[in-house]
Parts: structure tokens; sequence; C-alpha cells
């Protein structure tokens, strides 16, 4: 009785059918394993990119420079329920920097986190009903000081949009039942996921993306 018991014990454990390994909840952008997914955005007279020690810099351009992530979604990155943290400077210059472009919902909608625009203070989400940030109830005014690290969080819910600099809130948007889309101009090059900035040349570092 005692070897049926132990075969059968034996029989369950081999029988039992593989465990599927759990998808990433966690993705850190600028680690070295992720170098070659960036790439410059192809923006016109826009400053070279250029990433070292983890960190990446942008180049001012005339007006604008980009990086893109091109594996976005061959990542297994998600498009919905997941954050973006990390830490954006501004070097040189007195407008946009840290600007981030990411998925809503899909990979056909997108929208974009203005840091310092429209002359160096406005934040904000461009474009929530084909209203810019400087336009749509995410605008806010805030100073920003060259060669200083903000601290940027941004969660992508269903129905709504959150962002925080250095923990204060400054964006929570519903987005229900409405149309989110980027700025017309030379923001698409960013896509899917990139940084830009505006006549000016900024850094950025610790680039996380989380499951929520």
């Amino acid at each position: 009785m005692r070897a049926l018991s132990v075969l059968a014990a034996l029989c369950v454990v081999s029988c039992r059918p593989n465990t599927p390994s759990k998808s990433p909840t966690e993705w850190s952008l600028l680690a070295p394993s992720q170098t070659s997914a960036w790439q410059q955005a192809g923006i016109p007279d826009e400053g070279a990119i250029s990433i070292k020690g983890g960190e990446l810099t942008i180049t001012a351009g005339q007006p604008m420079s980009g990086a893109k992530f091109s594996h976005w979604a061959t990542s297994g990155l998600p498009d919905t329920n997941y954050a973006i943290s990390y830490e954006a400077m501004r070097v040189e210059g007195r407008d946009i920097f840290g600007m981030c472009t990411f998925p809503v919902g899909s990979q056909q909608s997108h929208a974009t986190f203005v840091i310092g625009g429209w002359g160096g203070t406005v934040t904000g989400i461009s474009s929530i009903e084909f209203l810019d940030a400087n336009e749509n109830q995410t605008r806010a005014e805030q100073a920003f000081e060259n060669n200083r690290w903000y601290r940027i969080r941004i969660e992508v819910h269903p129905d709504d949009l959150r962002a925080w600099i250095n923990d204060r809130p400054v964006v929570n948007a519903s987005i229900k039942g409405k149309k989110v889309s980027l700025r017309h101009g030379d923001i698409d090059h960013c896509l899917p996921f990139g940084f830009a900035t505006w006549n000016t040349t900024g850094k950025v570092h610790k680039v996380i993306v989380r499951r929520l």
C-alpha cells in the first residue's frame, strides 16, 4: 500500500501541467539591454540623442528633437492600467523638456505629457477632445529650474489619466467617452513611446514602466 501511495504521489506531480511563466510586471527602458531599442525620432532638424550610463540626452533641435523606443509592442508592454516613472532635467533652454508620448488604451491611441511648454511653465496632456495641454482641463503652471532633476509619474487607466511632478498631482483627467490623440505636428515621430524637447537640451533617466 505504501508503494502504491508513493507511486500515486509521483504521478500527481509528474502529470501536473506546466505552469506558464508570468509575464513581466516591470520594465527598465534605459537598462543596457534596452539601449538598441532607442532611436532618433526622425523629426526634421532635430538634435542628436545619446545614451550613456543609463541617461538619455536629447540635444536641442530647430525647434524640436525626439527619441523613440521602438520595441514597446514586441516587448509586451501594456497599453492601459500601467504607470510610467522617470526623472527629467532641462539642461539648456527655457521650454519643453522630458515631454513623454505614450499609448492610451491601444497602439492606435496616444497622448503626450507636456512639461515646461508655452514659454517654460505649462504642464498638461495633449490632446483631449482635440484640445492641447495649453487649452484643456489638464493645464497647470509650474516654474522649472535648469540642471535640476524632476520626478515624473504618469498613470494610464481605462477611464482616466493621472500625472505627478515631484509627488505633486498635476493631472487627474477623465477620458471616458473622450477622444485622446496627439497634437498635430511632428510629435507623431515619437511613436509608439518616446521623449522630446522644444528649443531645449534635456536629459531623462530612471525610466520604468509598471503594470498596475
